[in-house]
């Protein structure tokens, strides 16, 4: 039989998670962001839970290729835009709108002979100082693209640095207010954090009146992370997740106080304990740094991995198992994020939290030799 180790995405959780963008932005279109390959789930496993999305929002021509192969012949926004002239030709061909951040895609949009003008979205750097114009140079590339025969119509779009944390949105949200105040144009500036915490708030600009605009761009949330984590958690804000990494034990070992287990010896035990060896490692994409104590699964029961993630094994303490008089052992379930058999629940968030990193990057880190399971 084939090593036990398995993910399996779940469309309804995708669908579910949309659906909490439609609720808390009821008067925007939403783009399901699908960058990464949905975040390391697979654009076409994702698609049926996510077609009923206004837009796809994504970074690479190879995956809007991949959503037209699937018959989507809705919006698809490439949200680095473009890399080099003759991209713009694969933009007319797949129909696809892209982000104008740089001087150098107004040129080349310029010199671009096209029968089928261009859907563009000009990026304003309102603070974060990753891509974008500054607000000082914001309204003369608008101009210079209004003025472009190439071009069709030009939406307006920035993108928060801070809206799961402290400082907030409402110095970019004043930045973005001020370099677009009487521009037409559609507008999106929520992201994942932004949707879920600040979508109702104010904004002026033309025909809009919260932050949600006409567009917003959902990411992490859909696959049932909350950006906020910890200060909020996913089931906190109605999210599912869409992803369960799943395995099973495949030995066991009893262990006597001052028995060490793995590489380094980094676990003592401390008293007479059993512990589980699981098949997943870091090659499977499971962090290697994530230290004794960070939270599993087994039989739907929480505990914990001891010792050090190697390449191929974890070991996990089945002592509350043991304590509890459920019995595990060689062939029991082992949940390393989502959903249990039982119905019980480990958020990827909190796995990543242990490990010191955040959702995205786990989800986006499992492993190719990895089977997922048909949706």
């Amino acid at each position: 039989m084939p090593r036990p180790i398995l993910a399996t995405v779940h469309p309804d959780a995708l669908r579910s998670n949309l659906n909490q963008a439609r609720e808390r932005a009821p008067d925007a279109k939403v783009w399901a962001v699908v960058k990464a390959n949905a975040y390391g789930h697979g654009i076409e496993r994702c698609f049926d839970g996510l077609r009923a999305a206004d837009g796809f929002a994504l970074l690479d021509f190879d995956e809007a290729q991949r959503l037209r192969a699937l018959d989507w012949r809705g919006p698809i926004l490439l949200l680095e835009g473009t890399f080099e002239p003759r991209d713009l030709e694969l933009c007319s061909r797949l129909h696809l709108w892209h982000t104008v951040h740089t001087t150098e895609q107004i040129d080349w949009l310029a010199a671009h002979k096209t029968q089928l003008p261009h859907r563009v979205f000009l990026k304003l750097n309102s603070g974060m100082n990753r891509l974008g114009f500054t607000p000082t140079a914001f309204r003369a590339a608008w101009a210079r693209l209004n003025a472009l025969p190439q071009v069709e119509e030009i939406s307006l779009m920035t993108h928060f640095s801070d809206a799961d944390g402290p400082r907030g949105i409402a110095h970019q949200v004043a930045a973005f207010e001020a370099a677009t105040a009487d521009l037409p144009g559609e507008r999106t500036l929520c992201n994942s954090a932004a949707i879920l915490r600040h979508a109702g708030s104010p904004l002026r600009g033309e025909g809009v009146t919260t932050l949600a605009a006409d567009w917003v761009r959902e990411g992490i949330a859909l696959y049932g992370g909350a950006p906020d984590h910890p200060e909020q958690t996913a089931a906190g804000w109605g999210l599912q997740p869409a992803m369960t990494l799943s395995t099973r034990v495949i030995g066991v070992q009893s262990l006597q106080a001052g028995d060490t287990v793995g590489y380094g010896s980094a676990f003592t035990a401390e008293r007479p304990m059993r512990i589980g060896v699981i098949a997943c490692g870091y090659a499977d994409g499971y962090p290697r740094h994530a230290p004794t104590g960070t939270p599993v699964l087994v039989s739907g029961m929480r505990t914990r991995v001891v010792g050090r993630v190697s390449m191929d094994m974890i070991t996990v303490d089945l002592s509350p198992l043991d304590a509890a008089g459920v019995a595990a052992g060689v062939g029991s379930e082992v949940t390393l994020w989502g959903k249990a058999t039982g119905g019980a629940v480990l958020p990827v968030d909190e796995v990543a939290t242990a490990a010191g990193t955040i959702a995205y990057e786990l989800l986006c880190a499992v492993a190719p030799r990895v089977p997922f399971a048909a949706p």
